[in-house]
């Protein structure tokens, strides 16, 4: 059986020695395509490239490695890019370029890399790659992203950190893709370019409003669900969540919250509904404990009730000025 081994973020900031106090390093600004194999990959569109003259050579990338059967982290992993890029729009494929990786070649061949892409609404400037095993392997381990100690006999296991990198400075950072999207698009977007992109709208830090506590509900609704939900602003990737705890009976719903993979093993009539309406991409397992799914329930239900009552608010307050049309 494949298991799926979440790396602990400390041994995550290991690449290239890079600290937790985020340092950097710049392992190829001299050897260049020296350090990078050039190994030959085909793109998720079929076209055939070289990893270092095609895609890192004088770029700005980001780089992870997924496989399409993994029915946990690597959904998970891809919607939270897919929000970093939506946050650095139309730079990604100018002057940023993504590239996810498949560890499992086997079994994903061009037209599952597709399928897979189109699945997630994938836009331009993002590449989903294949190629020989042993050639990406080689990759992994140059990129530091391939541990032995938690392959045991099967290379399914991996670390889901994922790498960003300036390829012309040599700078080069390891992140979890489970970071603070805004970050994430902070740092690939401007962090990597060394001062040479002007910041959108910064602002000094007398003017950053005080960051509120969260509530554990809040938390987890954030760092687990938002890169495919919303409350309120219509369907992403999956449903809108907004008035769920009523739709839904409130058993079942924290049984879905818990183990989604086990409901649609049993083929649960409306866990099927939701996979087949959501194009089939499938609820992962986010491994939250009962206190963290009464906790979630409990902040989308009073979310919902926020939200219900400023639309109430705000049609009375409109009302007025629609009599004055009659």
């Amino acid at each position: 059986m494949r298991n799926y081994i979440l790396v602990s973020r400390v041994v995550l900031a290991a690449l290239f020695l890079v600290s937790a106090m985020n340092l950097t390093i710049r392992p190829a600004a001299a050897a260049g395509g020296n350090y990078f194999p050039n190994i030959p990959l085909i793109t998720h569109n079929g076209k055939k490239v070289h990893l270092y003259d095609d895609l890192l050579k004088d770029k700005v990338v980001v780089i992870n490695f997924i496989y399409t059967s993994c029915p946990n982290s690597c959904p998970l992993e891809t919607a939270r890019l897919r929000a970093v890029q939506e946050l650095l729009g139309d730079r990604v494929g100018r002057d940023i370029f993504m590239y996810s990786i498949t560890i499992d070649p086997e079994v994903d061949t061009v037209q599952v890399l597709n399928h897979y892409a189109d699945k997630f609404n994938i836009g331009p400037g993002w590449l989903f790659l294949t190629g020989k095993e042993d050639d990406i392997i080689l990759l992994r381990k140059k990129l530091g992203l391939y541990m032995d100690e938690i392959q045991n006999g099967d290379d399914l296991d991996h670390n889901l950190t994922m790498i960003v990198g300036n390829e012309a400075t040599g700078k080069w950072i390891k992140r979890s893709p489970f970071d603070n999207p805004k970050g994430l698009a902070n740092l690939i977007g401007y962090d990597l370019f060394d001062g040479m992109v002007p910041r959108k709208g910064a602002k000094s830090y007398a003017s950053v409003p005080e960051v509120s506590k969260l509530s554990r509900g809040q938390y987890l609704y954030r760092t687990r669900c938002i890169a495919c939900h919303t409350l309120g602003l219509g369907d992403g990737l999956g449903p809108d969540l907004l008035g769920v705890v009523d739709k839904r009976d409130r058993t079942w719903l924290a049984r879905w919250l818990k183990v989604p993979d086990k409901m649609l093993a049993e083929k649960d009539p409306i866990a099927m509904k939701l996979f087949a309406q959501y194009q089939e991409l499938a609820m992962p397992n986010l491994q939250l404990s009962d206190i963290d799914v009464a906790a979630l329930i409990d902040y989308m239900a009073a979310e919902s009730r926020r939200i219900a009552m400023t639309n109430v608010e705000a049609a009375v307050k409109d009302e007025p000025d629609n009599h004055k049309h009659h």
